[in-house]
């Protein structure tokens, strides 16, 4: 009787594991090139504008989206109490910026300009100033050594000291974060010594040409990231014409040492006393973007997420032309779309997916990976419970630079060897079971001079240790960033194969009974 009831069990078990399967190809026969192509026409269509973030485009993508979402049926994510999780872009103008020294008044544009993403509202004076080399202070290498800047304004050089050709915080070819982001980490270290302001000198900016000059009246869009703890001090950027007035006669010696990335002596940091006034205002107009999410609740799983995201912004307008952005991402966008349908269909036959599904197209990846970098720091699932995030940027044309054999049969994978173990399992069986594409790794090279791993938005889902899959045809040159991205140089058989790969993958990622496990190192550095 005990055999019986097992085999029983067994038949029953196999039964539902074939059903699954079976589910899984049924549904992943309803993304379709025809389908990805009625979608990408809209969304890489004229009246989107370039979809550049901030615009009525942009906006005008999001409806659409959302208003496909609406019609499939998928539900809208509870607290967002909507579809769309709103965040601020802010654009600056200058109201009032003001420089004098010794009395005198700077030229604003000539001798000095502001950066306005960088700076607050604000003023100080000082009577005392002190150079300070590149104004870094770290245990490998400290600018502040014997100097006292309590009360004062500190002068710095941008960039960071090499020896034998390596950098002597990073002890490689590699730049450290004193130089990018560096100014950030800069003014950290000057209000820590206790300095009141910072005067900046770029060694490789000897005046300012009328970019500069208007992007210190007038900026960009922008995303307001969190100030590192202790960012307060303002700073302006001077002229070499005018930082020679204010550090003496020892300017140009210095220039050189900075312009070769030389260590600057304890000897050549000095103070004088002379007043300097700085003062500055800015407008402030705040501008909301967005990312689009929908969901399909899971059953015995449902507090734990697969996420299936692309940016769906791209360049905008340039001179009264259009950069279309068919590939990049309106590609990654619609098969978003076609998932979603996909899953929403299964589910309404009852195939619920067992982890909740989200389906999330971001705003502001062309700007920086801005909407990805807003939703890390403010999501609306758990990260922990988040078991993983495939990103599509780039599935639908070839990378022309290939040369093998198997141009018309491949993806580049990234992220398989980073962070979980099963990621290639689950990904290389849905694919040898349903499409046999070439995966290929070579973009997850530690040493990939292209830095693809941090380019896309599954790096903001990964560095709070979300396990990653990115999609991506590696279409670097061609038409990338450029009018031409239009919807007629999609390869709609190989699209269409490519997000059905996807659509297995997250399939089996949202049934399987555990979660992906978080047990490798992300061995890519830091964007």
């Amino acid at each position: 009787m005990k055999k019986l009831l097992f085999f029983v069990c067994l038949f029953a078990g196999t039964n539902v594991l074939f059903a699954q399967t079976d589910a899984s190809a049924k549904y992943g026969a309803l993304i379709t090139g025809s389908n990805l192509n009625k979608h990408l026409s809209i969304i890489a269509g004229a009246e989107m504008e370039g979809r550049e973030t901030g615009t009525e485009g942009q906006r005008k993508a999001a409806a659409y989206i959302e208003s496909q979402f609406k019609a499939m049926g998928l539900k809208p994510v509870e607290a967002l109490k909507g579809y769309q999780q709103f965040y601020p872009l802010y654009q600056d103008s200058l109201k009032t910026g003001e420089l004098s020294f010794a009395g005198k008044a700077a030229v604003y544009g000539k001798d000095f300009i502001i950066n306005m993403n960088s700076n607050e509202t604000g003023s100080f004076k000082g009577k005392k100033i002190v150079f300070a080399g590149y104004g870094i202070d770290d245990e490998k290498y400290s600018d502040y050594t014997g100097l006292d800047v309590k009360g004062k304004i500190v002068v710095i050089f941008l960039g960071e000291p090499k020896k034998d050709g390596k950098y002597f915080l990073s002890t490689t070819s590699r730049s450290s974060a004193w130089t990018f982001p560096g100014i950030p980490k800069k003014l950290e270290a000057a209000t820590a010594k206790g300095a009141i302001g910072v005067l900046v000198i770029n060694p490789a900016q000897e005046t300012f040409n009328e970019r500069a000059v208007a992007s210190g009246k007038k900026t960009g869009v922008y995303y307001p990231r969190v100030a590192t703890a202790g960012k307060t001090l303002n700073f302006a950027q001077l002229s070499h014409a005018f930082a020679k007035t204010i550090v003496g006669n020892n300017f140009d010696t210095l220039l050189k040492i900075a312009k070769t990335n030389g260590a600057i002596a304890n000897e050549w940091k000095t103070e004088s006393k002379t007043k300097i006034a700085y003062k500055f205002e800015k407008y402030r107009n705040t501008i909301n973007a967005s990312n689009v999410a929908a969901v399909i609740e899971g059953t015995d799983k449902k507090d734990e997420y697969v996420f299936v995201t692309a940016h769906y912004d791209h360049l905008g307008m340039r001179d009264g032309k259009i950069f279309y952005g068919a590939d990049d991402d309106g590609s990654g966008t619609v098969a978003v779309i076609q998932m979603a349908e996909a899953f929403q269909k299964a589910a309404n036959e009852g195939y619920r997916p067992r982890r909740t599904m989200v389906f999330m197209t971001v705003s502001g990846e062309e700007k920086g990976l801005w909407g990805s970098e807003y939703y890390s720091e403010n999501p609306f699932f758990s990260l922990d419970k988040t078991t993983v995030d495939l990103n599509i940027d780039m599935i639908g044309r070839t990378d022309t630079e290939r040369t093998t054999a198997d141009t018309l049969n491949y993806v580049y994978v990234i992220g398989h060897d980073k962070i979980s173990s099963d990621l290639p399992i689950i990904n290389e069986g849905a694919n040898n079971k349903y499409t046999n594409l070439v995966l290929d790794y070579k973009f997850d090279d530690p040493n990939d001079q292209n830095r693809i791993y941090f380019r896309s938005d599954h790096y903001n889902f990964a560095r709070k240790g979300v396990p990653v899959l990115f999609f991506y045809d590696g279409m670097l040159k061609a038409d990338y960033h450029k009018t031409s991205d239009t919807v007629d140089k999609i390869n709609w058989d190989l699209f269409e194969k490519r997000a059905r790969m996807i659509f297995h993958t997250a399939w089996e990622m949202a049934n399987r009974n555990e979660m992906l496990k978080r047990d490798t190192p992300l061995n890519m550095g830091t964007r």
